[in-house]
């Protein structure tokens, strides 16, 4: 069967179940959506070993974290929200809104969260009554058809009310199928390179995106250096770095580098300065100043052992001194993989400005990370970064998708803004796949001002 038939059969199966979808109630979707959160919770281990064997990256233990983090706080995140009917009433502007679904959701999932990317798109699809259709990276096709699979089956087994194609999943991807389903549904989540990005917004449908990353550390004066390497290094090696909030870099004061260094190591890190060191692991992580696919998400041991560099088999990640900041180092971009770069700062501003020339050169309109308990140097490092996050004595790495200790809305889908050539400059969320319609009523004893009053 060609793509065209193949792809067409799915989204008029899509369509049938969507329009099924549109009568539920808020109860009925949110079931649907506790379900598919709860199965992915509760496959945790089986799905993470899948996904590790097939993509042959990142780590079990991480990966049954993520799936088990991700699916409870995402649920947590919805359970309350009102996505249908009317959700809203404003008793100041008499206006009244009501949520209507966007239709059928095409998702490209990547290979590096084969598992809990689905299950977030999913959940936020037919939390606004939508039906979806993942389209599966090829090298995850496996585990991230089955995950859809269990899901499926868990709504049968639950005697759940659910329309049986309003989750699908092409199981033999293919770029032209891809291709294909974005320019047949009604919207297209597309997490991951930015190749598919492009061609995500290049289908004619209403798309959201992301960008690449490329988390910039600062580390204040003043904090507690072991708690900072701590968090610093608990982000950068989960998941064998493959994650797009991960941190990046190690931006630390001039005059306190040495007592950053080693609490760093402390940690942890195994610190490199040796120049020709150095240049073996730039030459191994970048080819021809490109992320070497061979080296994402690998461990210290397999990225030193490629760069022929002998390092403690204890060491959680690599820290090495860059040489420059931005286009001077290409150790400056975003390594997917436990591998850090360390710069030094005179001043907050020089700090910042170490930072912004590092996200100029990748990661522009991601996330950006600052271990600080100075508010003024916070709001400035927030006020002068182009970053849709800034994340603030925490991992970024488990908490720039959203935490139970902060407030970004819990998601796989990191919006980054025109810096990142996104629509949204925030954590993708549910409200993103909902249309509303808003009844405007009369507003009674408005007093309207003259035109010298509004012009005074």
């Amino acid at each position: 069967m060609d793509s065209k038939n193949y792809i067409n059969n799915m989204i008029q199966k899509a369509t049938v179940a969507q329009r099924e979808l549109a009568t539920y109630s808020q109860e009925e979707l949110d079931a649907i959506v506790r379900t598919i959160g709860k199965t992915v919770y509760d496959n945790a281990e089986e799905l993470a070993r899948m996904a590790v064997d097939e993509t042959r990256m990142g780590v079990y233990e991480d990966k049954v974290g993520k799936n088990k983090g991700k699916s409870k706080n995402i649920w947590h995140n919805l359970k309350d929200k009102k996505s249908v009917g009317i959700i809203e009433r404003d008793l100041e502007k008499n206006l009244i809104m009501v949520a209507k679904p966007v239709g059928i959701v095409g998702a490209v999932t990547p290979t590096t969260n084969p598992i809990v990317t689905p299950m977030c798109n999913a959940m936020f699809a037919v939390k606004g009554g939508n039906a979806i259709i993942v389209a599966p990276h090829p090298r995850s096709k496996g585990c991230t058809t089955e995950t859809v699979a269990r899901i499926n089956n868990a709504l049968v087994e639950n005697g759940i009310r659910c329309p049986k194609d309003a989750i699908q999943v092409i199981t033999e991807p293919s770029l032209a199928y891809t291709n294909e389903l974005m320019e047949k549904v009604d919207v297209v989540l597309a997490t991951g390179g930015m190749g598919m990005v492009k061609a995500a917004y290049s289908s004619g449908k209403p798309s959201f995106g992301v960008g690449a990353g490329n988390v910039q550390v600062i580390v204040d004066k003043g904090v507690n250096y072991d708690d900072a390497a701590a968090k610093i290094i608990a982000g950068r090696k989960f998941d064998n770095g493959i994650i797009c909030s991960g941190e990046q870099t190690v931006i630390a004061p001039k005059s306190e580098y040495n007592k950053v260094i080693d609490a760093m190591v402390k940690n942890g890190a195994h610190y490199i300065d040796n120049p020709a060191d150095i240049q073996k692991f730039r030459d191994t992580i970048f080819e021809g100043g490109h992320m070497n696919k061979d080296v994402v998400g690998q461990s210290v041991a397999k990225v030193a052992e490629m760069a022929g560099v002998a390092v403690p088999k204890e060491a959680k990640v690599i820290l090495l001194k860059a040489s420059g900041i931005g286009a001077e180092d290409l150790l400056c971009k975003e390594k997917m993989c436990p591998v850090l770069s360390a710069f030094e700062y005179d001043t907050i501003e020089d700090a910042i400005n170490i930072a912004q020339t590092n996200l100029d050169l990748e990661g522009k309109g991601h996330t950006a990370s600052i271990h600080s308990f100075n508010l003024e140097n916070i709001e400035l490092a927030g006020n002068l970064l182009t970053v849709s996050r800034l994340v603030v004595n925490a991992s970024s790495s488990t908490t720039a998708g959203g935490s139970m200790l902060n407030g970004f809305a819990p998601t796989t889908t990191l919006g980054c803004g025109t810096w990142g050539n996104n629509i949204i400059s925030e954590n993708l969320d549910y409200k993103h796949l909902i249309n509303v319609s808003r009844i405007g009523l009369i507003r009674e004893d408005v007093i309207i001002p003259t035109d010298e009053q509004i012009w005074e």
